[in-house]
Formats: structure tokens, sequence, C-alpha cells
């Protein structure tokens, strides 16, 4: 028998959760944002099953890369837009779409000949000060576009939310303010929602959305759940019990012996840890699902194992199912135990686990 740890991605529920993007932005293209190997559930696994998605976006060319190989040909992105020159006959003769975010993709636009004008997406720093032009340097950038034989007509525009995921934060509006102010007298496609827009400012719902980890069922919000936006989980990750052991009061579980036993009582080892991609700095209390039922990490995960409290679960046995994140736990739940983001959990999981598909 295999090892049991494994990683079960719900198709059923990726198909389910861009209907829910299309519900709250009616009217919106949607770009599906599936880079880092789709937040960790399979690039080419999860392109295929979004077939509703009206362009892709991805980090960078060689991502887009496997999409083209593997006989995706829906519109991709690139977020990062062009690392080279030397990259744009590539990117034009697959057919990509570049973001142009500095002035040196605007000097390599201005220095190269393509056979064909690129489709290019012009973002605006209004705020997170991460990539895309500062304000006084978006008419240059405009122009140099606009002017530009590589790039093709009807430059796209955009922009990134800082704090979307605070429903109440001012900075959101004062994003948005800026980039309506930029853009008044420049046309085009215009994109600015990422999954927290999506949810919570639908004045961000313009020609374009861009979801992200809403698509894998994780809320974006701080104060909610995936489940409570009305999304599904598609990943799952879970194991089953190994060992069940009876210890006494005082004893000590793990390595460090940083927790003990309160009083006696049962303590399962479960067949997953850090080398699975759970986060070693997971701390005792962390929730676990035990045959359906909440139980707690207990003492430091190890690589291959962890130990749970089966104070709740005294019938528990051998062989018995265990959920540490997906269906029955929100994995949103998990990462704050572990003051950490989803995102980091979903896109840590290791390769070995073993795979499953439904849906």
């Amino acid at each position: 028998m295999s090892r049991p740890a494994s990683v079960t991605i719900n198709l059923s529920a990726l198909r389910h959760n861009i209907s829910r993007v299309r519900d709250l932005a009616k009217g919106s293209k949607v770009m599906a944002i599936i880079k880092a190997d789709a937040y960790g559930h399979g690039l080419i696994r999860v392109a295929r099953q979004l077939s509703d998605a009206d362009a892709f976006g991805v980090a960078f060319l060689d991502e887009a890369q496997e999409l083209r190989e593997a006989g995706i040909d829906k519109r991709i992105v690139l977020l990062e837009g062009p690392y080279s020159a030397a990259e744009l006959m590539e990117i034009q003769a697959l057919g990509l779409e570049i973001v142009v975010h500095d002035v040196s993709q605007l000097e390599m636009l201005e220095q190269v000949t393509l056979p064909k004008p690129l489709v290019t997406w012009l973002k605006i720093d209004t705020g997170m000060h991460r990539l895309g032009f500062l304000p006084e340097l978006v008419n240059m950038a405009w122009a140099r576009l606009r002017d530009c034989t590589a790039v093709a007509a009807g430059i796209h525009l955009m922009t990134h939310l800082a704090v979307a995921s605070e429903r109440d934060n001012p900075m959101t509006e004062q994003q948005l303010a800026t980039f309506f102010d930029l853009i008044r007298d420049k046309e085009g496609p215009r994109t600015i929602a990422n999954s927290a827009g999506v949810i919570a400012f639908p004045e961000s719902h313009v020609e374009w959305v861009r979801p992200g980890i809403m698509l894998y069922g994780i809320s974006p919000l701080s104060d909610s759940t995936g489940i409570e936006e009305g999304l599904q989980p598609v990943m799952t990750m879970a194991t089953r019990l190994i060992a069940v052991k009876s210890l006494r009061k005082n004893e000590p579980v793990g390595y460090g012996a940083t927790w003990r036993c309160p009083e006696d009582m049962l303590v399962g080892v479960v067949a997953a840890g850090y080398g699975d991609g759970y986060p070693r700095h997971a701390p005792s209390g962390t929730p676990v699902l035990v045959n359906g039922q909440r139980v707690t990490l207990i003492g430091r995960a190890s690589m291959d194992m962890m130990i749970v409290d089966l104070r709740h679960q005294p019938q528990a046995r051998v062989g018995d199912p265990v959920v540490l994140w997906g269906e029955g736990l929100p994995v949103e739940e998990v990462a704050s135990h572990a003051g950490t983001i989803p995102y980091e959990l979903l896109c840590g999981v290791n390769k070995r686990l073993n795979l499953i598909e439904h849906g």
C-alpha cells in the first residue's frame, strides 16, 4: 500500500468558482490568474477546466510556453511583461500579450522590429508601489506605447489593488479614484479587480476582472472564508492515522518536547508533515479533522508526520481519515493559525503527495 498522504483536486469546484466570478462581475471579461502552477493546483489541469475564462494571466514566459505546448490557445497575458528584448520574438510567435510596467520595457519595444505588433497592457501604480508607472509617468508611457510600431492599437489599462482584502480600508477607494483620474482621457479596455475586488468592490468591475485565489475556493478577504463567499475548496490535503498511543500526564510530544500532556490521554500520529507542504511553524492548537471531527495539532510537525490530540476522538483507530485542509476545514483557518496566508500553503504543496482528481 502506498503512503496515504494525498492532495485531491476537485475539478467541479473550479468550474463552480469561475461561475461565481461571472455572477459577481456580470458584464466583465474574466482573466483567470493561473501563475505559480495555478497556485499549486496544476497549471495545465486548471487551464483545461477553466475553459470559460476569456484569458489566462501568468507571471512569465515559461508558464505561457507550457500552456501553448499543451495546446491551450486562449489569450495569455504575461503579468510581469518581458524580462529582456530577446523574449519579444518568442512572445510574438506564441501570440502572447504583455504588461508594460517599466521604462526599460518601453525601450525594448521601441528598439525591436516584430512581424506583428503585440497587444499591450499599460500598468499604472496607483499606490501599491510594486509594478507600474507612477502617476507622473503615465502620460509619457502612454504616448510612447501609442507611437511604438511594436505595440498594437488599443492599449489596455490596468492597476492592482493593495488592500482590497480589507473591506473598510479607504485606500482602495483612493486607488480607484487615482486610476479613473489618470485614464479619463484615454480609451481602451481596463482591468482593476483582483479576487478581493471582484467580491467586495463592484465599482472595480470594469471591462476585465482578474480573479486568482477565489478560483481555488479561497476567500481573499480578511473577514471571511471561501465557503462564506459562495466558493468551493478545490484542494484537499488529506492522509490517515498511522499510530494511536496512550500517554500519561506530563509526557512530552514531538521534537523539542514543546508540548506536554495535561492529563492521561490518547494521541494520534498522522502521516504528513512539512516535507509534504504542511507548515512546520503551525502551533499546537491548529485544527485538523479526524473522521470528519475537529481535533488539534500538538507539538511540532515533523518532516513526514505530526501528532494530534485525540481526547475528543477516543474511538479513533489506525487507518482513520485525516484532513489537514480543504473540504470541511478551510485552508484560511489553518493559515491563520500558522501565521501565514492560504496562498503560501497552496503553493507549497509537495509533488510527492499522491494526486487524486475528481469532478
